[in-house]
């Protein structure tokens, strides 16, 4: 105890981590992603329930390497729950009518947000654990249930366009997720970029895709800067080699998803 006050000085308050490095994933979580990408690419064009294993897949990943590039390990209940609100997603996405998809999503959204808030009732950490655990999980849910717009795209029109939409986005996420990881900063990002839009023209020229040629580049186009923007946030916060094998392959995809849907909204 202090002379003057006669009280013990309180115990310093946990330190939150002040910096984040920036370490891209690198060539083989690129890989990994354009594995994945070439497997919704494959299936989407068939319907929807052709896709789901695909997106099934791209939400675990995701909700795992989202806990860990928060530094949040072991987070079983959280990524469980996580999970659990993609696979209600995709169950609504496949039972809902074709024009009330975003009404089905939104649906699971707010059921979720009301689990994960049940779910912190139980939580007996500090104020600040609590805190990390709720923003984590809440976050984690919002992103593996919005991986299931991939759903939605490719459920939208009944002629097949759509789920050619989420092929040619998912072929541009691939594309540029692998030419980002040449070890050149700003020239990966331009060649990333084109890569891209090449891989939407490509589809077109071999007949892949019965998308008209401004449509395909579009779609192409917009899931190469969904990619880039996903492999920045998977760079961020002391990213590790569980990090990158998780969120630096799931989140360049999870990031297309809305944009997949919001073109074939806009173009379809």
């Amino acid at each position: 105890m202090t002379a003057q006050t006669g009280v013990a000085p309180a115990a310093p308050s946990r330190r939150h981590r002040a910096r984040s490095p920036i370490i891209p994933p690198g060539f083989r979580p690129a890989v990994l992603t354009a594995v994945l990408a070439g497997l919704l690419a494959a299936t989407a064009p068939l319907g929807q329930g052709a896709a789901v294993p695909a997106v099934v897949l791209l939400q675990l990943v995701t909700a795992a390497g989202w806990f860990r590039l928060n530094g949040m390990w072991p987070a079983r209940q959280g990524i469980a729950l996580a999970f659990a609100g993609g696979l209600a997603a995709d169950a609504a996405l496949l039972l809902a009518p074709d024009d009330r998809l975003p009404e089905a999503l939104v649906g699971v959204l707010g059921a979720w947000f009301m689990a994960v808030l049940v779910l912190q009732l139980r939580h007996r950490g500090s104020a600040d654990e609590r805190l990390d655990s709720l923003t984590a999980t809440a976050a984690s849910s919002v992103l593996a249930i919005v991986a299931g717009g991939h759903l939605a795209a490719a459920g939208l029109t009944g002629d097949g366009l759509s789920g050619d939409a989420v092929a040619a986005t998912a072929a541009g996420v691939g594309a540029a997720a692998l030419l980002r990881a040449v070890p050149v900063p700003f020239l990966s990002f331009v060649l990333a970029l084109g890569a891209a839009a090449g891989a939407g023209a490509g589809l077109t020229a071999a007949g892949l895709t019965e998308l008209a040629d401004r449509d395909a580049l579009a779609f192409a186009a917009g899931g190469g800067v969904a990619a880039l923007i996903g492999l920045r946030v998977a760079s961020y916060d002391f990213p590790s080699r569980f990090v990158h094998f998780t969120a630096g392959v799931a989140l360049p995809l999870t990031a297309a998803a809305p944009v997949a849907y919001g073109l074939a909204r806009a173009l379809l």
